[in-house]
């Protein structure tokens, strides 16, 4: 049932463009609007989404609530996200999405320091 529920989540593009940058380190829903260009609702969506079916964790700081991969990713899951990070370099919008989140490292460096670690892969 696990690669069933990984597959569902997989099969959006906006939930694999939140996948993919979680690889590089945690995030908060105004720089997935930022970096997505998506209104913050739709990204509340596809987050909530995520984390019911244990896709993401949260941690809160303050008012944000940071969103990051599983501290323990089953091995379906690591499998799955080795493979998505190989095929992204392929795809404009994914360059794209990873080219604005590098933009946003220096002014999310505290959320990588809050959560403790800065990708799951």
């Amino acid at each position: 049932m696990e690669l069933i529920r990984i597959y569902q989540c997989l099969c959006d593009q906006t939930r694999l463009r939140i996948l993919s940058l979680l690889t590089k380190g945690a995030l908060c829903v105004c720089h997935f609007q930022e970096i997505l260009e998506l209104p913050q609702a739709k990204v509340s969506q596809h987050l909530a989404y995520l984390r019911k079916h244990r896709m993401v964790e949260t941690l809160r700081k303050g008012t944000w609530i940071i969103y990051n991969l599983p501290s323990k990713p089953s091995r379906e899951l690591e499998a799955n996200l080795r493979c998505l990070q190989d095929c992204v370099t392929s795809d404009k919008l994914f360059r794209t999405d990873l080219a604005r989140l590098a933009k946003l490292k220096k002014s999310a460096a505290w959320i990588e320091e809050a959560v403790g670690r800065k990708s799951c892969c």
